[in-house]
């Protein structure tokens, strides 16, 4: 990470949203500190270790890390889901398990997963750190921004700033670590990558905060939205407006 964007996009930060916590980046490497390792997690849920990195630790995952297959598999670490998957995913088999009900059939699961591209981990290992803990050999593929209303209404407003399509923010459907890790990974690798809403998954929701939903952004095109934040709608006294109710 180049130490004076780092700091750039602090100063920015705190300029423009006050008092609100630093994103959190995540990126693939073959390479980690024997500290660094034994930070494998303490949840399940992939989500649940992320708080421990938005207060400043280090949070590596990999393919033997303790988590769901789900986690394992829009990580790019598996390939492979419970051969039951889609009924865990819908309806439930009777007198097995009641299924978790966010597809309204077992076919329409199978379905779904066919507009899904294959994808693979990059790297050994999958390291989170909150944005001011990145080091200078740390490459950041994305920026995962844990916000509520009025912070993401300067997020999507500033990734909509520079293009002209309407879709300068897409929320697909998919569990809480699809829309931070898979999702935002196949936009960084299109033409032109778009931000991520997510965490609407209610099997995620407990393990953030309340009223709270993530923006993920694509390291290039984070870029891009820090250095257009100065001529942006952040300086004007509509924003001005905004920013005082950041902590109502």
């Amino acid at each position: 990470m180049d130490a004076d964007f780092k700091q750039y996009f602090i100063t920015r930060w705190e300029k423009y949203f006050p008092g609100v916590a630093l994103p959190v980046c995540y990126f693939y490497t073959d390479q980690v500190n024997e500290e660094d390792r034994k930070n494998s997690g303490e949840h399940d849920c992939l989500i649940g270790n992320l708080n421990r990195v938005r207060a400043g630790k280090v949070f590596v995952y990999n393919a033997k890390a303790r988590g769901c297959s789900g986690g394992k598999r829009f990580s790019g670490y598996s390939q492979k889901l419970r051969a039951d998957f889609p009924y865990f995913l819908s309806c439930g088999i009777p007198g097995l398990f009641s299924g978790e009900r966010y597809k309204k059939s077992p076919a329409l699961v199978k379905t779904f997963f066919k507009h899904l591209t294959p994808y693979r981990a990059p790297g050994k290992y999958l390291v989170f750190k909150r944005w001011d803990m990145l080091e200078a050999d740390d490459d950041p593929q994305a920026v995962i921004f844990f916000a509520t209303v009025n912070v993401l209404s300067g997020l999507f407003t500033l990734a909509n700033f520079d293009i002209a399509e309407p879709d300068g923010v897409i929320a697909p459907f998919g569990s809480g670590c699809a829309s931070i890790i898979y999702y935002p990974v196949m936009e960084a690798n299109s033409a032109a990558p778009r931000c991520v809403l997510g965490m609407f998954d209610a099997s995620a929701r407990p393990e953030v905060p309340n009223d709270t939903l993530t923006l993920t952004v694509p390291m290039r095109r984070f870029e891009t939205m820090v250095r257009n934040m100065d001529e942006s709608f952040l300086i004007t006294p509509s924003w001005e407006a905004v920013k005082k109710r950041l902590h109502k």
